[in-house]
């Protein structure tokens, strides 16, 4: 395959100056705490990170509200702003008359370079390099006419919900299992409660290819995102003007109008029905998140320490995402406290209140952070490294 430095055109977008627009910090930084909703349960279940594969999802009534409000949704809306991102990265290339895709591609390359160190060292659920791939073909997709988009973004939709429907399908008209293949080894749970950090690092490794499955599994949904970022920014969606506010006004009653009630039925449904709920409705209630964000954000005139910090975490996103798991992992493994065996049989509360803890630490180390420097620690060496 060729690439070709395409000449950026000089249409305007939303931000034809380039003016950084506050909704999209606080969108960021509410996506990066709303994602460790859902992963704080993977750090303290049985099995951690295998565990999620096997052990599927929980009757809990706690847990089972946490699935409704963030179970994928979180993901969603952080990869709509991904694509929002790409998109405002294409306008500065526009304005300054650059070729494009031209340095992204090393910016796309460092992030999926980045995502592999996560992986090893951190989370086996990383998220950083299927959003690096995405970002490559999106770029090129970026120089091509509206329409064909257009056409990319809706032929991805329909293909990532026919793949979904036949998988959940498939999981419907599965004979019940009555045997033990919903528990975690004894072996992969004790490994996580008491084994070293080089054998965690090596089991990762070993299972790379089944734990590298969610980002094949939905790289039609990215890119439809992706798009749709494109699209909403284009559109002037994130802007606080009168475009904005109808716009988000719209999302914010199809998304939660439809996608609430569409994600409890999802959730109620049971473990059948658990890609749907969160491969399949959840992208819906992310856009109804994008509006009810935006409305609150519209009617705040003094922002108060919840916005500041939020806003912070959004400007810190990528580092912000790294500490939040690399925080839970000391936490909840027996490599650090181990609180994930000593507390299993206390109930769900304890692990509400590390995401509370881990999202006050955030808020507050990322605002006294961005009091001395520009950038977040990682953004910080990202643009460097870029640099040389």
């Amino acid at each position: 395959m060729t690439h070709t430095h395409a000449r950026v055109p000089s249409a305007p977008l939303t931000s034809p100056t380039g003016r950084r627009l506050p909704l999209l910090d606080v969108l960021r930084g509410v996506a990066i705490l709303g994602t460790l909703m859902t992963n704080v349960w993977i750090f303290t279940g049985p099995g951690a990170e295998w565990g999620a594969l096997q052990s599927g999802s929980s009757d809990a009534a706690v847990q089972a509200t946490f699935g409704v409000l963030a179970n994928g949704k979180f993901l969603s809306l952080l990869t709509i702003l991904f694509g929002v991102g790409l998109a405002i990265q294409y306008g500065s290339a526009a304005r300054r008359g650059q070729p494009w895709p031209g340095r992204y591609r090393w910016r796309a390359l460092f992030l999926f370079g980045e995502g592999t160190v996560h992986f090893v060292l951190v989370f086996a659920w990383d998220v950083l390099m299927g959003y690096a791939v995405t970002a490559l073909l999106v770029a090129w997709l970026l120089t091509r006419s509206e329409r064909a988009q257009r056409r990319v973004m809706w032929w991805a939709a329909g293909l990532h919900l026919t793949v979904i429907g036949l998988l959940t399908a498939a999981l419907a008209l599965a004979p019940a299992d009555n045997g033990d293949g919903g528990t975690v080894s004894e072996e992969v749970v004790d490994l996580y409660a008491r084994g070293s950090y080089p054998d965690q690092i090596a089991f990762r490794l070993e299972n790379a290819i089944a734990l590298r499955l969610e980002p094949v599994l939905t790289f039609f949904l990215l890119l439809f995102l992706f798009l749709l970022g494109v699209r909403l920014f284009r559109a002037g969606a994130f802007g606080a003007d009168e475009t904005g506010r109808r716009l988000r006004s719209r999302l914010l009653v199809w998304g939660l109008g439809l996608g609430l009630p569409l994600n409890v039925a999802a959730t109620l449904g049971g473990p059948d029905l658990f890609l749907a709920a969160r491969y399949g409705t959840a992208p819906l209630l992310a856009l109804g998140y994008i509006g009810l964000v935006g409305a609150v954000v519209d009617r705040v005139r003094r922002p108060g320490p919840l916005m500041t910090g939020l806003t912070s975490v959004g400007r810190t996103a990528l580092s912000g995402y790294v500490l939040q798991n690399v925080l839970c992992v000391l936490v909840s493994y027996g490599i650090g406290l181990g609180l994930a065996e000593r507390l299993g049989d206390t109930g769900p509360w304890w692990v509400v209140g590390l995401w509370a803890g881990v999202c006050a630490v955030l808020m507050v180390g990322s605002t006294l952070w961005l009091r001395r420097f520009s950038a977040g620690p990682l953004e910080s060496v990202q643009k460097w490294a870029l640099r040389h």
